[in-house]
């Protein structure tokens, strides 16, 4: 179904920059339950290559497939949709 070349994106907010050039992104999805048929959100976890380290905690970011950068990152920020709001 994936052409070559196309790879997948996705939308979530960073939870950890605490590591070098590495974000943690959380990314929602909706999931319909099958018996009740209401919608229960689950979460998923991804490492994303940071190259400036330009992301904080609360960034919406738009994170795309990249090749394997090391043992767990295969993802690579794209873009800062919004900031965090700063306190």
């Amino acid at each position: 179904m994936s052409k070559r070349g196309m790879r997948r994106t996705m939308v979530g907010v960073v939870v950890s920059n605490k590591m070098d050039k590495t974000v943690v992104v959380r990314v929602e999805r909706l999931v319909q339950d099958p018996e009740y048929k209401k919608y229960v959100r689950r979460y998923s976890r991804f490492m994303a290559h940071d190259e400036a380290n330009a992301c904080n905690v609360g960034d919406q970011v738009q994170i795309i497939e990249h090749r394997p950068i090391s043992k767990r990152k295969r993802w690579k920020v794209q873009a800062t949709l919004s900031a965090a709001a700063t306190v």
